[in-house]
């Protein structure tokens, strides 16, 4: 009887405490027990939740210290999401959990919310919007606080919160004005304070306001109470007065990023010493001090994961003190930690190219710049700043590595036999010697291997050999699932082979990496194509060297013509005349082909005028004029007053006259000329325009086969010019786009654009061009059309007068109806329509016999 009752009372009890906490009751068991609930369930919770997704963006975040650092660390992207749908699942879980607290323990009457802690839910759903990069749906969740709580005591938040969603969407004015308000009219607390004027100086920065931006972060910096954030704004602080070109200022506020030590990220602090570095007088400033402070940075074991920064700045420092030798160890000491700073790596790169460059070793300059490129984003403008570096390069470099194969090979025609097999038998001796050392590399790596446990019981990878059914033991690993035994196999691969595309018949020679400066790759392949016997026999390499008079006379042309192209490009390009004068010197020493000579003479004449060294001008002038008295060289040197007239005929201004009967469509004038041009300028870095402008002529004028002959021609031949360049182009995406000789449906066809053509054949221009007048007489009398004429060159018998604007085929085809009994007098030649498409793949291909004898008409 006595546990009944307690029973009974116990339900009792809990029955009138359920009834008493309802949502639906205002009194004071429901509001605080509401209120309990929600702070210390769904709000604590998702507090913890909004934490832990915040700590992972900082993680994953990457300050640019290259650029001004923004106020507060989050990266937003353009990535689009769908409805329902969460950049990170821990602000999706805040989301959830105070949207929790809302539906489970809000308490509305009468529009006054009883609960307490309700505005304190939509301050959390608003921060986990904003977070997630849902800025629409955060300002919703901040306003609606605004209206619905102006009481509450976290007013002062959501306006900051508020704003600094405007900010993200980019509202920088308004976000002002209202942040300005907000000071004016409200005394705030320190944490809000600090909240407040640091996201109003990153709307001043959004808006290149800096000097208003430092007087905000001042403030910020000394009321928050976060020395993280007191260390990030004032190194930004710095930052902006060194943009504003106060350095002493800046120093002051890195002194105070200093002076904060282990109480903010020790990034702040190393960053901070860099930039006080950075901003250091070489001309007043105490050397020894600077040098003592980077050699304690170095050597400080807690800086460890700054040093691809400080190695960086050190070289940056030994390189202003003229220390060349000091900056590149240091340069390359930062490259090699592997730093993940892209562009700190890009700039290691490029600094190491732009020596080369000074120092006139432009082939290893172009291999830094390629470096450069693989870290910087192919779309921002330093990429195309080191490729366009990079471009002038390429053909130093291609015409370089010919040049030093060339060389090489006929240094070795040119020797005695018995110095010929001294040479291989010493290059067969160090052949030995790097098989052993990789020998013994191999063994250490297998030992190591071995050691791992990855090679076991005589298999590959520990994988045993007599397994029944070939499945591997237990613990091992299939060789291509080890990235260590995987890496090595690639060295050795690219050791043997080179860098190889992925592609058929890959170990062919002409299949070895393409690129200029690949000079090795000949005696590679000839290596990887020798049997053991072979490698080590000396008359197997004796057997490779060229000995037919042809064979040698192709590769001193070849090597001959690298020497011009060096000479002209070291001359005009790179301005660098004292190597210009060697290969065009070495070039004449090497008995060169005539039509290289005189070239060559009189650019080393216009380069020791360059040098100042006037008795060595004086004598090559004296030789042109004197050897060459028909040549146009001579005619400028002995008649300088007429050199402006002479310039008529200079390969530029006859360029220019052809291009013009290009554009009038000469086109079997502009191909005969262009032959008699690059023959006579044979060797010249006009030749590759005129056989580009050849090409275009050609294919306008005998259509897609003569065009794509001609296109692969230049492609081959002048591949390192611009022209070249541009053959490879079009060869590769616009050719194939104009190979099918298909007509389009004409019945069917959409794009609204059609012609009526007349056609002409062995008719005098003079003709043609009078027909054209008498048709643009009558064109304007037709109404409600706006239609013009133009006349195109199908072939060399077959010229087209083609009236273009008809938007309807129908149209087109019964143009004649348009025209008045008088104008129809006057235009009484025949014509056919035809849709652009067509006409367009007529011209490519010359098949119009094709295209009529198709029921189009």
């Amino acid at each position: 009887m006595k546990t009944s009752f307690k029973v009974i009372s116990t339900l009792i009890f809990a029955t009138f405490l359920i009834v008493s906490c309802s949502r639906k009751k205002d009194n004071f068991i429901s509001r605080n027990y509401h209120a309990v609930t929600a702070e210390f369930n769904a709000l604590y919770n998702g507090y913890n939740a909004l934490e832990q997704g915040r700590s992972n963006l900082n993680e994953s975040y990457f300050d640019d210290y290259w650029n001004v650092l923004p106020i507060e660390r989050m990266q937003v992207t353009d990535e689009i999401m769908l409805p329902g749908e969460s950049k990170n699942e821990d602000f999706s879980k805040a989301e959830d959990k105070a949207i929790k607290a809302v539906q489970k323990h809000s308490m509305d009457f009468g529009g006054k919310e009883k609960n307490p802690q309700i505005d304190e839910a939509y301050m959390l759903l608003g921060k986990a919007r904003y977070f997630d990069q849902r800025f629409i749906p955060a300002l919703e969740a901040f306003n609606y606080i605004l209206y619905k709580y102006p009481a509450s005591d976290k007013i002062n938040q959501a306006k900051v919160w508020r704003e600094k969603t405007n900010i993200r969407l980019e509202n920088n004015e308004l976000a002002i004005k209202n942040l300005k308000r907000l000071l004016f009219q409200e005394e705030l607390k320190s944490q809000d304070l600090a909240d407040a004027t640091s996201i109003l100086a990153q709307a001043y920065l959004n808006i290149k306001v800096v000097d208003s931006a430092v007087a905000q972060l001042e403030i910020a910096a000394t009321a928050t109470k976060s020395n993280e954030e007191r260390g990030r704004y004032r190194f930004i602080q710095g930052q902006l007065y060194n943009e504003l070109g106060y350095k002493d200022s800046a120093n002051l506020a890195f002194d105070k990023v200093i002076e904060l030590n282990r109480k903010t990220p020790r990034i702040y602090m190393i960053s901070a010493h860099l930039e006080k570095v950075k901003n250091f007088d070489y001309e007043q400033g105490n050397k020894l001090e600077v040098s003592e402070l980077l050699a304690e940075l170095e050597e400080n074991r807690e800086n460890r994961p700054f040093l691809d920064k400080i190695y960086h700045q050190i070289g940056a420092y030994h390189l202003r003190n003229n220390s060349d030798s000091l900056a590149v160890a240091y340069y390359n000491k930062s490259l090699r930690t592997r730093s993940k700073d892209k562009i700190l790596n890009a700039r290691n790169y490029e600094i190491l190219g732009d020596m080369n460059f000074d120092k006139s070793l432009y082939r290893e300059a172009g291999m830094y710049y390629d470096s450069t490129m693989t870290s910087l984003n192919q779309d921002s403008k330093p990429y195309r700043i080191i490729k366009r570096k990079r471009d002038n390069l390429a053909d130093v470099i291609y015409y370089e590595a010919i040049a030093q194969v060339n060389d090489s090979i006929l240094h070795l025609v040119n020797l005695p036999e018995a110095d010929k097999v001294a040479f291989f038998e010493t290059f067969i001796e160090k052949l030995k010697q790097k098989a052993e050392e990789e020998k013994e590399e191999q063994e250490r790596q297998e030992a190591l291997d071995r050691n791992k446990g990855l090679i076991t019981g005589g298999g590959i990878q520990g994988r045993p050999l007599n397994t029944p059914g070939g499945a591997p033991s237990q613990g091992s690993l299939f060789y291509f699932y080890n990235p260590t035994t995987v890496a090595y196999g690639k060295n050795e691969f690219v050791k043997i082979w080179g860098d190889r595309a992925q592609e058929d018949n890959w170990r062919w020679s002409n299949k070895s990496s393409s690129g200029a400066g690949n000079s090795n790759s000949g005696s590679e392949d000839i290596l990887a194509a020798a049997t053991e016997e072979e490698l080590y026999d000396p008359q197997f390499y004796l057997s490779k060297i060229p000995s037919e008079e042809k064979e040698i006379d192709s590769i001193s042309k070849e090597r001959n013509y690298a020497y011009y192209q060096l000479g002209l490009i070291y001359k005009e390009k790179f301005k660098e005349f004292s190597l210009a004068k060697v290969k065009f010197q070495d070039l004449l020493k090497s008995n060169p082909e005539e039509r290289l000579v005189l070239p060559s003479k009189y650019n080393l004449y216009k380069i020791y005028e360059a040098l100042g060294e006037n008795d060595e001008a004086n004598i090559a002038k004296s030789e042109i004029i004197k050897n060459y008295p028909e040549s146009r060289y001579a005619t400028i040197l002995s008649n300088p007053e007429l050199a402006s007239q002479f310039d008529e005929e200079s390969p530029e201004r006859l360029y220019e006259r052809l291009y013009e009967q290009f554009e009038n469509q000469e086109y079997d004038i502009v191909i005969s000329k262009s032959e008699e041009y690059i023959n006579s300028f044979d060797g010249e870095s006009i030749v590759p325009k005129f056989e580009l402008l050849k090409a275009t002529a050609s294919g306008r004028l005998y259509g897609y086969e003569a065009y794509q002959k001609a296109i692969n021609y230049l492609a081959v031949t002048y591949a390192n010019t611009e022209e070249g360049q541009q053959a490879q182009h079009l060869q590769t995406n616009i050719l194939p786009k104009l190979a099918s000789k298909d007509f389009v449906e004409e019945s069917n066809d959409t794009s609204g654009n059609f012609k009526v053509i007349f056609k002409f054949e062995n008719l005098e221009t003079e003709a043609v061009l009078n027909f054209q007048k008498t048709l643009d007489e009558v064109l304007k009398n037709i109404k409600y059309y706006e239609l013009t004429s133009s006349i195109d060159v199908y072939n060399a018998s077959t010229k087209f007068v083609v009236v273009h604007g008809f938007k309807n085929g129908q149209v087109a085809s019964t143009f004649d109806q348009l025209l008045t009994k008088e104008d129809k007098k006057k235009i009484k030649e025949p014509y056919f329509a035809m849709a652009s498409a067509n006409y367009q793949i007529v011209q490519v291909h010359k098949n119009l016999d094709a295209y009529l004898n198709v029921d189009n008409n």
